[in-house]
Formats: C-alpha cells, sequence, structure tokens
C-alpha cells in the first residue's frame, strides 16, 4: 500500500512539474496568426451593418484563441510621465482599454469608482488611454485615484503589436481580465449604451457589469 501511494505521489508531482514547464502561447502570437481573417469578416460584417454577426466573430476569437494566452509585456507612461511595465502589476489585473472619444454612461464612472474602493486592495485596477492628454486629465480627475491611469503615447507606442491589437483589432472600450500569472483569462467589450437612460439604471447595469468582472478574477486567484 505504501509503494502505491508513494508512486502516485511521484506521478502527481511529475505531472505538476511538466505543467510548470509547459511553453506559453502568449497574446501578441495568438492574436497575429489569426488576425487577418478576423479583421476581413469582421469588416465585412460592418459593412452590412449586422452587429450580431461582428459580435459573434469577435466572441469567437477572444473564445478560441485569446483566452487562457498570456499577456505580453509592454511598456507605457503613468499619467504622470514615468515608464511602467504592465507586469509591474502583482495583483490580478482589470485593464480596460478606454479613449478621450468614448462616452460613458451617466452611472458608468460612479459604479467603478464604488467597485474600486471596495475591490482595489485584491485587484489592480489600470485604465489605458487614448487621446489627447488635456482630455485624458479631465476623465482622470472624475475617477478614483486609486485606479491606474496609463497612457498611450502613439509616437511611442506605434510599433507595439500588442498596443495596435488593442486599439485597432480588439476597440475600446474594451476589458481585459488577467490573472496575477498573467493568463488572459477573458475580454469583453464594453457596450452598454446607457447613454440616455437615467442615473440609477445606468450605475445598477455597470455596477453588474463591473462585479461579473471582479468575480472572474477573484474565483481564479
Amino acid at each position: 500500500m505504501g509503494k502505491i501511494l508513494l508512486a502516485l505521489f511521484i506521478l502527481t508531482s511529475l505531472a505538476s512539474y511538466a505543467q510548470d514547464f509547459e511553453p506559453k502561447t502568449y497574446f501578441s502570437d495568438a492574436i497575429e496568426k489569426n488576425i487577418r481573417k478576423y479583421r476581413v469578416n469582421a469588416k465585412r460584417a460592418y459593412i452590412k451593418n449586422d452587429l450580431e454577426r461582428a459580435q459573434f466573430l469577435f466572441d469567437s476569437l477572444i473564445n478560441h484563441v485569446v483566452k487562457n494566452t498570456y499577456i505580453d509585456n509592454f511598456k507605457v507612461r503613468k499619467f504622470s510621465g514615468r515608464k511602467i511595465e504592465l507586469h509591474e502589476f502583482e495583483k490580478p489585473i482589470y485593464l480596460i482599454t478606454y479613449a478621450t472619444w468614448c462616452t460613458p454612461g451617466i452611472g458608468e464612472i460612479p459604479a467603478l469608482n464604488d467597485i474600486v474602493d471596495a475591490y482595489s486592495d485584491e485587484i489592480d485596477f489600470v485604465m489605458l488611454f487614448w487621446g489627447p492628454k488635456k482630455k485624458v486629465r479631465k476623465l482622470k480627475n472624475k475617477m478614483n485615484n486609486k485606479i491606474k491611469i496609463l497612457y498611450v503615447d502613439e509616437k511611442e507606442n506605434k510599433n507595439d503589436f500588442v498596443i495596435r491589437c488593442m486599439k485597432h483589432t480588439l476597440g475600446f472600450p474594451t476589458s481585459f481580465f488577467i490573472s496575477s500569472d498573467k493568463k488572459v483569462l477573458d475580454v469583453r467589450r464594453n457596450f452598454l449604451h446607457h447613454y440616455s437612460e437615467e442615473y440609477t439604471k445606468s450605475y445598477n447595469a455597470n455596477y453588474q457589469t463591473f462585479t461579473s468582472g471582479v468575480s472572474l478574477l477573484l474565483n481564479k486567484d
């Protein structure tokens, strides 16, 4: 009996050891192999105004290509100007790509601010911004100061494939859910369109969406 238990222990240990050294598939490599076909098909769907087809293509790309890859390290700047690498964040990352021309619903930022207050000890909330810095500053002033605001300088990052994919392929506003070991758990588009709704409905819809993302990150880590 003892020999059987010892053998099982060794086999389990070897399996775990092998898993630790499995080659990682990185986000950039997975996207690069599949991006051309996706772009062609998505463009056709948008030309036909077939938004349901466009969403299906996006979901397929995420589920079959992006999920379970590892996000590449990339370097951008904090709003203060200091450069920072994504892999410097040690907690699970709730990363939102955003642009100054995106129009948030009336309850979106308040809901996000409340979520950040509740979970910032366990999760790094990061917003990656495109757009004129003056306009970014106006949005930044409305947001919880526990959110890490990062700024994409198009001149600095024009050759960064990961940054270009986030903007031109996946678009924004989009949320990336990244575990503490930098695995991409999911990517979701933030198209709630509660711009014309009253505050309570907009707040509740956004709060529920942010809570779902938080649950994904906490249940993984």
